[in-house]
Order: structure tokens, then sequence, then C-alpha cells
């Protein structure tokens, strides 16, 4: 099966990331989707941006969306994006606090309004926030993110919280991947999606192994497992 191709927060090496200039790239080089962050504006509007911060140093939860630079697209203007274009997304919400906020509700509501149910995954580190959409939407897939330096605990328990969560997926980093992993996966009943793949003998080798998607910064390297 022929994994996923999706551009890690579009095609930040080309463009700046999380922007609507670097995921229109990312199709137009012939990947099947983007991966993007969820943060919230301290007048509640969802924003598509990785880090708290803006480059200018201004943190988001101070911000309204008439502070928004023109780069920073909302939520809303990239679900109707996807919505036009028939792109796939990883909608990814960000840990920003332990416990979830409304964050989850409205983007899995604002998913449903512009008819992506089927068309995007939402994951997240935090395994609350995937609990509490699976309570909200559970019709909405997820996927749960985990690396050695940065996971809720250790990694032997990531296969009991999966099946916890009933996640669809597993959204380990690459370097953990290998045929012990795979055969958990299969065994458990869910996909693995891996990030951040830059490494062409790296994506053949993922591919191999049966890996769902593959997400990362370069296109042309993604493509090499097509």
């Amino acid at each position: 099966m022929t994994p996923l191709l999706l551009g890690h927060r579009g095609t930040p090496r080309l463009h700046t990331g999380n922007t609507m200039r670097g995921f229109q790239a990312a199709l137009d080089a012939g990947l099947d989707g983007v991966e993007l962050d969820v943060r919230r504006l301290g007048d509640g509007t969802l924003v598509i941006h990785h880090d708290e911060q803006l480059q200018d140093g201004r943190a988001l939860p101070e911000m309204v969306a008439a502070d928004l630079p023109d780069y920073v697209p909302t939520l809303e203007q990239v679900l109707g994006w996807a919505a036009r274009t028939g792109a796939y997304l990883n909608v990814e919400i960000k840990y920003e606090r332990a416990w979830p906020d409304d964050r989850v509700s409205r983007t899995l509501d604002a998913i449903r309004a512009h008819g992506l149910a089927g068309q995007v995954i939402v994951s997240s580190f935090n395994p609350l926030i995937l609990a509490a959409a699976r309570r909200h939407a559970p019709e909405i897939e997820r996927g749960l993110l985990y690396h050695r330096s940065y996971t809720f605990g250790p990694l032997d328990l990531v296969p009991p919280v999966l099946r916890w969560l009933r996640a669809d997926a597993s959204h380990p980093h690459h370097t953990l991947i290998d045929g012990a992993l795979m055969a958990q996966a299969r065994a458990g009943g869910w996909r693995v999606n891996t990030w951040t793949v830059n490494n062409p003998a790296e994506v053949i080798r993922l591919e191999a192994l049966g890996v769902s998607a593959l997400i990362g910064d370069l296109p042309d390297t993604l493509l090499a497992s097509r």
C-alpha cells in the first residue's frame, strides 16, 4: 500500500512553515496533504502556528485576530482550503496545558462543518486531548504522537494508551520504527504515521516496513517512495 505523503508544516525548507503558501506548494509538488499545528489567540481565535510566540516575540495568547500578520492563517482558512483542494490534513493540537481546553471541541466542530471528517486525522502528544476528541467526535480519526525525549511516560506504555484511546494510528518519530513496532501495530489494529523523514533511504526503509504515512520537510525526498 502506498503511504500518504504529507508536508511537515507545509514545505518549511522552501517557505515559512504553517503558511498557506507552503501548504499549496506541498500539493503542487505532488504530496497528498500537510501536517499543521493548532494554537489559539487570547480572543479564542484558532490559528495555525507551531510555537507559542511569533518570530517577532509576540505571544499568541496575548494577541487577538486583528493582530495577526498575513502569513499566519486561521484554522478556518486552512480547512476551507482543504475542502476546495482535497488536501489530506494531519491536525496537531499543540500541548498547551495538561487538561484539554475548548480548542479540542472547537477544532473538531470546524472539521465537521467543512465536511472533512474523512479527510483529517487529529494528533497530539497529550493523550487527554485525544480522549476528549474521541468523546466529542469519535468519527474523526486520532493519532498519538511520541518520541523518546518527549512522551507522556515510558515507551512501553504506548500500546495500552493507544488501546485506551481507541486510536486509529500511532505517530512515532521515524527513529523508533522497526519490524517489531510494525508487528505490534498490526496486532493492535492501528496504522503507523511517522515524522520528520528527510532522507531518501529512510523513506524507502519505512515504506518497505509498511508505514501508512510519511511526514517530512522536503517534497522531493518523500516522493522517493513513488
